[in-house]
């Protein structure tokens, strides 16, 4: 019987028995390397979706937060242009306001207590109606060069009914300001109605050209005066 010794190459030897766990390990390493690699990429698509998804939920809650923003917007321009609306051409109004109050201070109100007896006079011998028992009383309102005084009137008016009410609408309508305060009832006779009346307008200061005519009128009726006398003191 023959036996065959088994010979170990040496480690230095370039035989195929010693190439192939070289091989193997090399493999293997390779191997890892390729997995690592794998893994990392399947970590960045990982990451790279989440980030994707991430911004697609983003990118809809800006787009949700500026539509409403636009909505508030859109309201509070809307709200804007109706607050404006009203002080639209105020200079204007301003303007035509300041007219208008002095126009009425001009033409309405009365610079003199004879203007206003004057004025109740017509207006009573218009409708045909009695003024009696009239009561006058003054009070200063306002100080200055634009100085109003209050006048009220309490006055007793008689007369059929229907010429009393037609007093009492024309006195409302006159050119002067007159404010009724109160009418009260107090006697029924033959047809004839007594009333009691209260009445409030202002008096004004006079402005020249008023003043220059009332001096005229004051000089006229001197002049008349003095020719029926005679010029006797």
């Amino acid at each position: 019987m023959s036996l065959t010794a088994l010979v170990t190459p040496p480690p230095n030897s370039s035989t195929p028995q010693r190439m192939v766990p070289r091989l193997t390990a090399r493999a293997r390493a390779l191997m890892t390397a390729l997995n690592l690699h794998l893994a990392g990429v399947a970590v960045l698509a990982l990451l790279v979706l989440y980030l994707i998804v991430h911004l697609i939920f983003v990118w809809q809650g800006l787009s949700a937060n500026n539509a409403d923003a636009l909505d508030q917007q859109r309201v509070q321009l809307i709200a804007a242009q109706i607050s404006a609306k009203p002080l639209r051409g105020l200079d204007t109004k301003l303007v035509q306001s300041t007219h208008d109050a002095n126009a009425f201070y001009e033409t309405r109100l009365p610079y003199a207590n004879s203007q206003v007896l004057a004025e109740i006079g017509a207006l009573t011998h218009k409708a045909g109606v009695r003024w009696t028992h009239a009561q006058y009383a003054y009070n200063p309102q306002l100080s200055g060069s634009d100085a109003l005084s209050q006048m009220s009137i309490d006055a007793s008016v008689s007369g059929d009914y229907r010429p009393i009410v037609e007093f009492i609408n024309a006195v409302e309508r006159d050119k002067l300001f007159f404010v009724i305060n109160g009418i009260n009832l107090t006697g029924q006779q033959t047809g004839q109605v007594n009333l009691r009346i209260r009445l409030t307008t202002y008096l004004r200061p006079a402005n020249a050209d008023e003043l220059s005519s009332e001096a005229q009128a004051a000089a006229s009726d001197a002049g008349k005066h003095d020719g029926e006398t005679g010029g006797q003191p």
